[in-house]
C-alpha cells in the first residue's frame, strides 16, 4: 500500500508548500492568463477587500486592473463563482458571496486562506474537522495495517525526527498524516488528505533554531506514538495518539499566530 513513485510526490508537494508560504503574487505575473485574475481576485475576497454582499468591480474596470481582455475576466468570474465565492445578476453586477457559501475543499480558497495574516477562524475551523476524521482513520488503521505499511509510518518518524530544514520537516508531516488515511482504507478519507497539506502550513511559524529543534523532536515522538499504536493494532490508543498531535499542533499554530 505504500507510495509508488514517493520521490516525484516529495517533489510535487515540497513545491506546493513552498507555494503555500509564499508572500503573495504568483512569481509568473503573466496578466494575460485567466489563472492570475483568479489567484488575485480570490486572494482579495479572502483578505476582505471585497466583503460578503459588495460588488466586485465592473468588467471593463476589471480588464484595465489587470492588463487582460474582456474574455480573461469572464473566465475568471466562471472560476470563482464555481467555487462558491461569487454571484452574477443580469443588470446588477457581480456580488461576493457570504463565505459559509465557499467551497472550502477547494484546493485554491485552501490556499488562499493561508496567506491571510490573522487566519484565526481558518485554522480553528480546519483543526476542528480534522479532529473528526483523522484520530477515526488512525483507529480504522490500526484494524487494517500490515508490517510493511507500518515500516513505512516509522521510515517517516525518522525522517520527521532528523528534518534538516522546516520545508523537510513539513513534508515528513504531510506524507505521515496522509499514509495514515490511506491506510485506513476508507476513499473519502482519503480524499481529505488534501486538507493536511494546508494544514501544514503552520509548521513554518515555528521559529528556526534551537526551539524549531525542541519542537521537531517532540513533534516526532507524538507521531512514533501512533505509529506504534497502528502497528501493534490498538484502534483506541491510536485515535488517542492521534488526537494529541493534532491537538498539540493546534495549540502551537494559536501560540504563535
Amino acid at each position: 500500500m505504500g507510495d509508488d513513485h514517493p520521490t516525484k510526490k516529495s517533489d510535487w508537494l515540497r513545491t506546493a508548500i513552498m507555494t503555500i508560504v509564499a508572500s503573495g503574487s504568483p512569481s509568473a505575473r503573466a496578466s494575460n492568463h485567466t489563472h492570475f485574475v483568479v489567484d488575485q481576485m480570490g486572494r482579495a475576497i479572502v483578505a476582505g477587500e471585497y466583503p460578503p454582499d459588495t460588488m466586485i468591480p465592473l468588467d471593463p474596470d476589471l480588464c484595465e486592473m489587470f492588463d487582460v481582455s474582456r474574455t480573461v475576466v469572464r473566465e475568471a468570474k466562471k472560476t470563482l463563482a464555481a467555487k462558491g465565492m461569487i454571484a452574477s445578476k443580469a443588470k446588477v453586477g457581480t456580488h461576493v458571496r457570504p463565505s459559509d457559501e465557499w467551497n472550502m475543499f477547494d484546493e485554491d480558497v485552501l490556499r488562499w486562506h493561508t496567506s491571510v495574516k490573522s487566519p484565526g477562524r481558518f485554522y480553528d475551523e480546519l483543526f476542528e474537522i480534522r479532529l473528526i476524521f483523522e484520530p477515526a482513520a488512525a483507529a480504522s488503521a490500526a484494524r487494517r495495517a500490515n508490517e510493511v505499511d507500518c515500516d513505512r509510518l516509522f521510515a517517516l518518524c525518522d525522517s520527521l525526527a532528523s528534518a534538516a530544514s522546516r520545508a523537510d520537516f513539513a513534508v515528513a508531516d504531510y506524507e505521515f498524516h496522509h499514509h495514515v488515511l490511506k491506510l485506513s482504507g476508507n476513499r473519502f478519507l482519503q480524499s481529505l488528505g488534501d486538507m493536511v497539506q494546508t494544514a501544514l502550513y503552520s509548521l513554518f511559524l515555528i521559529e528556526t533554531g534551537e526551539k524549531f529543534q525542541e519542537v521537531k523532536a517532540e513533534v516526532a515522538q507524538n507521531h512514533r506514538a501512533i505509529a506504534r499504536a497502528i502497528a501493534s493494532g490498538l484502534p483506541e490508543a491510536a485515535h488517542t495518539a492521534m488526537l494529541k498531535v493534532i491537538t498539540e499542533g493546534h495549540d502551537r499554530t494559536r501560540a504563535t499566530a
